[in-house]
């Protein structure tokens, strides 16, 4: 994967994630093949920012159900991302 914009998919709008950005963490949903090192490269060729450090995490679907049928709702890939001193992404509209 070498195109950053195949490897950052959208940021995540929570509460959880704006709390984070009080300390300079941000919140993105990434490609599931996506690693670390691709996550830095992609926001700070993206954002014109220095990573400092990154979280991943997988997370599950969820049980769904429509009517009779069962199902699960997608799974995905979640990174928070620790940016330097100074350094912010204006995408989260703060």
């Amino acid at each position: 994967m070498q195109d950053p914009r195949q490897v950052i998919l959208r940021p995540i709008v929570s509460e959880r994630s704006y709390d984070l950005i009080g300390d300079n963490r941000y919140t993105f949903e990434v490609a599931k093949q996506a690693n670390k090192i691709e996550i830095s490269q992609a926001i700070e060729s993206i954002f014109g920012v220095k990573v400092l450090k990154v979280n991943t995490m997988s997370v599950k679907g969820k049980p769904k159900r429509v009517r009779y049928a069962k199902g699960y709702s997608r799974s995905w890939k979640k990174a928070i991302v620790t940016l330097a001193e100074g350094d912010t992404i204006e995408a989260f509209g703060i």
